[in-house]
């Protein structure tokens, strides 16, 4: 800090050394120093030292950060206001050179070339010595200074407020992203801080002499260098008679700084008086005190904190948050600060930890500068998007609310007549209660094993879903499960129909070139001649608008998603039951019930009395392994992999434990190039022996080989056709208008309408090489148009959709964000709609659903008659 600059020095110390008065104060400040125009750190602090004052502004190790030291303060309004004017001076001095500051514990774009030390012989030698740890210290913290003269009193202060640390350390927490990419933490500055030999906890000391042997030995030992190179996470300041806390990451917003200076004191005074009354410290194990710390900067406020101050236990953010400020509400009256400090706690919470904030920013495009120029704004107090939205109370969790199209809120705000009570319950929550919520749903999920694998990571994510209900009217409902089941069974037709005599397509209705021309046409599809159902269960994909309700895609070789939108509804039960499902909501428990009764109606002629039915699935490194264990398990089925196959003899046989059983339906979860040359229980590849039992008669394979020619997207567009075709009726649900590249008088309308169109690849999946024309830049559209003309047909054009939108929880409010919904319609005696339907949520600023493109769902609330189960039909 530098000298005095408030209306009064430190106070003197009364009897005893217990200060009777206000105690003072000063903050130390970090800044990371940012080109403008790429937003990456650079070493040129230098340059803004050269013109800024030296009692205020200093160097730091490295010469990308600038050090700021505020003045010595009696209220926190002199200290905001110094603060203020610190930042505002640099940040002035900064943009002059094309520069700004940012006021966090990491910033997430670094040129490595033009980082460096800042050039003094101490800090050369620490570089010597230290190395990786040198180089890789781009971090900036937060240090509160507390007037505390007698330094015995101050050693065993520091003591006595460990429990309290992990507390500020996760209002503090503003360092996500590391090195370019997101750490998976809220303070990824306290990981790299912690590497210091001398970080942390200082242990058990008594007394000021404790202190100064422990750092004398330190030094002695050559770990250290020189005294200053202490970094306990509370230590007596060496050249001030102040208790410096040190643990916090650098925070963007002055007032979260203000806050923390607040609490600190508070707390150092609260200690103060619990020494002079002679009150027993609780002292957290340094072991234990280290993993609170962890989790503090493992998930900030937007997980659980350990409680340290009694028997450790997890609890949530907010609890351990106004817990301390409940402990520490009669020292911050005394020194006039409780209505502040209580109601920037309040906003802390409403709003959630500068991290949270920064991945909400880089959400909605995809972009860390938006990151960057996020934390350049709040650093300079500007008004920023993430400002601009209300701080707290249950009100803001939709105001200002506007999605045209939208499913829950009417054009004017007013709530739609079937979600006024959803969206009364979570407006009582409020923004933290729903934070809290979301704390719980992931636990649970990691409790449960909620898991989904994305193609090309090696780890698992946690399913990702929104807590905010989905509902889907009764009338809707019935409209739509007659127009899916009719939809499957036509489907269902044309791929009986194009493994055997092609009728649709010598009849003119279907072209030749399209069905051979598919990519999901194969040979083996032709072996399974002797099932009566090949699409035993069809995903279908709804999008509506204004309009209505149109079909997106069709899936009938492996859909998923039914299991996760059983378990979507237990999750919901579980962390929000404020959100009473009501009893007109169709439970989704009988859906695995259902697809059983798919599976047991494959069954073959032949079969035993009690056929035997497998889920086949990759395994546990699989992307939807939890999904397959969920519906094996409810089903009463085992979930089997490739190598507890094997065809004796003709027949299909599980062979587990020793034991033999034979096999009549296999539920495929697997692709079918996966299944042809993985391995079967005798080491040989099982696809072969497999197909030859299929073509036999000798198991059932649920869903059929070859069944993607059904989910070809430029088949896609005769499915209308279909339906009039093979059963004689009307298409009761539309499909998006479809255009086929390969037909010319398609392709030129598509070529003139490209901008206005969504361009597709017939065999992309996941929203891969989606051209989306309304959305796109005119680079990207002449690229695709480019690709499309390579080879025309492999592309389908479509009408865009505008499709609703559907309230979604962004952390703070409800943010509008597009929705599909995944129905399954399972086909056996009866075709049946299951009662569980998946709503996917594409992530901010996209229509992209998928959950590999970043996409999220929710709990679907099916409104239908009172104890069904599912409509069907023969």
């Amino acid at each position: 800090m530098s000298g005095d600059v408030e209306e009064r020095p430190l106070s003197a110390p009364a009897p005893g050394g217990v200060f009777a008065g206000t105690r003072t104060m000063g903050v130390e400040e970090e800044f990371h120093v940012v080109d403008l125009a790429t937003r990456e750190l650079v070493g040129r602090a230098p340059e803004l030292l050269e013109r800024l004052p030296e009692q205020s502004y200093s160097a730091e190790l490295q010469a990308s950060v600038v050090e700021t030291n505020s003045g010595v303060h009696t209220t926190l309004a002199g200290l905001r206001a110094d603060l203020v004017a610190l930042r505002a001076r640099l940040a002035q001095v900064a943009e002059e050179s094309g520069l700004g500051v940012v006021a966090a514990g990491t910033v997430p774009l670094v040129d490595a070339e033009r980082s460096a030390i800042t050039r003094t012989a101490r800090f050369t030698r620490m570089l010597e010595d230290y190395q990786m740890l040198v180089r890789e210290q781009l971090i900036c913290g937060a240090q509160v200074h507390v007037q505390v003269d007698d330094r015995d009193l101050a050693v065993a202060v520091a003591q006595r407020v460990a429990p309290s640390l992990p507390v500020l350390l996760a209002l503090t927490a503003s360092s996500p992203y590391w090195m370019g990419a997101d750490s998976g933490y809220a303070s990824v500055r306290s990981l790299v801080w912690q590497r210091w030999p001398t970080a942390g906890s200082p242990g058990s000391l008594a007394s000021a002499a404790d202190h100064d042997r422990l750092v004398t030995d330190l030094v002695a030992s050559g770990t250290i260098s020189d005294p200053k190179m202490i970094y306990f996470d509370v230590r007596p300041s060496p050249h001030l008679p102040t208790l410096e806390l040190r643990v916090c990451d650098a925070c963007p917003d002055v007032d979260d700084v203000v806050m923390l200076a607040g609490l600190f004191r508070a707390l150092v005074r609260r200690e103060c008086d619990a020494l002079a009354a002679g009150q027993p410290a609780v002292v957290p194990e340094p072991p234990l005190l280290r993993a609170a710390s962890w989790r503090a900067a493992r998930s900030g406020l937007e997980g659980q904190l350990v409680d340290l101050t009694g028997t450790p236990r997890p609890v949530p953010a907010e609890l351990a948050v106004t817990g301390l400020l409940e402990r520490l509400a009669p020292y911050l009256e005394a020194d006039g600060d409780e209505a502040l400090v209580s109601s920037l706690v309040e906003r802390a919470l409403a709003r959630g930890s500068s991290a949270a904030q920064q991945r909400r920013a880089y959400e909605r495009r995809g972009r860390l500068t938006d990151v960057v120029d996020l934390l350049l704004e709040q650093t300079r107090g500007e008004a920023s998007p993430e400002a601009e939205r209300p701080a707290h109370g249950g009100g803001a969790l939709h105001a200002a609310y506007a999605a045209a199209g939208d499913e829950v809120f009417e054009p004017s705000g007013t709530v739609r007549a079937p979600y006024r009570a959803v969206v009364d319950a979570l407006t009582a929550l409020g923004p933290a209660g729903m934070r809290q919520r979301e704390a719980a749903r992931d636990e649970e999920q990691r409790t449960h094993g909620v898991t989904f694998t994305l193609s090309g990571e090696a780890g698992t994510r946690l399913f990702p879903v929104d807590l905010v209900p989905r509902v889907v009217p009764a009338d809707d409902w019935a409209m739509l499960q007659r127009g899916l089941t009719q939809r499957a069974r036509a489907l269902d037709a044309f791929l009986h129909d194009v493994y055997a005599g092609r009728e649709i397509v010598r009849d003119g209705t279907v072209p030749a070139w399209v069905v051979d021309s598919a990519p999901g046409l194969r040979p083996t599809g032709a072996l399974a001649h002797h099932q009566r159902v090949r699409a035993h269960v069809c995903g279908m994909d709804l999008v509506r608008d204004e309009r209505g309700w149109y079909v997106l895609e069709d899936n009938l070789r492996v859909p998923s998603g039914l299991g996760y939108a059983v378990q979507n509804r237990r999750l919901t039960r579980a962390v929000v039951p404020e959100l009473a499902v009501p009893a007109e909501v169709l439970d989704t428990e009988p859906a695995p019930r259902l697809l059983l009764r798919a599976l047991q109606d494959a069954v073959l002629p032949g079969a035993g009395d009690d056929p035997g039915i497998v889920l086949l699935s990759e395994g546990p490194a699989g992307s939807a392994w939890f999904e397959h264990s969920l519906l094996a398990r409810e089903m009463g089925v085992p979930v089997v992999v490739t190598t507890d196959l094997v065809v004796e003899e003709g027949r299909v046989l599980l062979q587990q434990h020793g034991v033999r059983t034979p096999v009549d339906v296999i539920y495929l979860r697997v692709g079918e190039e996966t299944l042809l040359h993985s391995p079967g229980g005798d080491g040989r590849p099982l696809g072969p022996p497999l197909w030859a039992a299929l073509d036999a008669g000798a198991v059932a394979l649920c869903n059929a080989p070859g069944n993607g020619v059904g989910d070809d997207k430029a088949v896609y567009k005769y499915v209308p056709e279909m339906v009039r075709y093979y059963l004689g009726e009307q298409p009761v649900l539309q499909s998006v208008p479809t255009f086929l590249c390969g037909v010319e008088a398609d392709r030129a309308e598509v070529l003139a309408r490209l901008p206005e169109l969504v361009l597709k690849p017939v065999d992309g999946y996941g929203g891969e090489g989606v051209l989306i024309g309304p959305t796109a830049s005119g680079e990207e559209i002449d690229t695709a148009r480019r690709q499309m003309l390579a080879a025309p047909h492999r592309w389908i054009a479509q009408e865009t959709v505008q499709l609703s939108t559907h309230p979604a929880f962004d952390g703070e409010r409800l943010d509008p964000r597009h929705v599909d919904l995944r129905a399954f319609v399972l086909l056996g005696e009866e075709s049946v709609v299951a009662p569980a339907a998946l709503s996917r949520v594409a992530p901010a600023g996209s229509m992209v659903v998928n959950s590999s493109r970043g996409g999220g769902s929710k709990d679907t609330w099916v409104v239908g008659a009172a104890g069904a189960a599912g409509a069907s039909s023969a």
